[in-house]
């Protein structure tokens, strides 16, 4: 009877040790969703904010609370432009930034790829945006890039 009850404890310890590792691993799991999700609703907020910038930009007028854009960030579309080289230069260097480009003219012909006719002013311009944000700037977990097409 003894040998059972000793039999029956050590299989108990054992499903409490296994317990215990499952649990851990959810907590795990769990941390590292929620840094990926603050890292991406942070990316997505240094985007929207970039975005209003440059409708700001082209719109000529100002709305409080948006990131600074000046014309020396937008790149043009004859210059090649990889988005996750781009992210990954700044991996190590900065907890987040915004790179917009004005790829307009190249959809309408309107750039030196020699598309099209005379170049002339784009009246709709097309910028593709990308952001890069950790999301925590003193221990960073996770990382996040969004790349959109944004039309003022």
């Amino acid at each position: 009877m003894l040998y059972i009850a000793l039999i029956m404890l050590v299989l108990l310890a054992l499903l409490g040790i296994v317990g215990m590792q499952v649990a851990g691993l959810q907590e795990r799991m769990s941390s590292n969703y929620r840094a990926v999700n603050l890292a991406f609703q942070e990316t997505e907020a240094l985007a929207r904010s970039a975005e209003c910038a440059l409708e700001d930009l082209v719109n000529r007028t100002s709305t409080a609370g948006c990131t600074a854009v000046t014309s020396a960030d937008i790149r043009s579309c004859d210059v090649g432009f990889d988005p996750g080289g781009w992210a990954r230069d700044r991996l190590l260097s900065q907890t987040g930034a915004v790179n917009a480009r004005l790829i307009g003219p190249c959809i309408s012909g309107n750039s030196t790829l020699d598309m099209g006719g005379a170049i002339n002013e784009d009246p709709n311009p097309i910028y593709q945006v990308t952001a890069f944000r950790v999301d925590d700037p003193t221990n960073p977990t996770a990382q996040a890039v969004i790349d959109t097409i944004f039309r003022p």
